[in-house]
């Protein structure tokens, strides 16, 4: 029964592994071939957005 459940942990860890994997290239090749020139939009208007605010956390040196 151990196997049992290791062997279907196994499987499910890679199920959702390869599925995570596999969204993240398929979005980045749909970006790439039908970006078009808006590819940097949401990057250029998250940075917009966040112009003058202050920076938290961390350690400055």
């Amino acid at each position: 029964m151990g196997s049992y459940i290791t062997d279907l942990t196994i499987v499910a860890l890679l199920i959702i592994g390869i599925t995570a994997v596999l969204g993240v290239v398929t979005n980045g090749i749909g970006q790439k071939l039908f970006g078009g020139k808006q590819k940097a939009e949401f990057v250029d208007q998250s940075a917009k957005f966040q112009t003058g605010w202050k920076q938290v956390g961390g350690k400055r040196k």
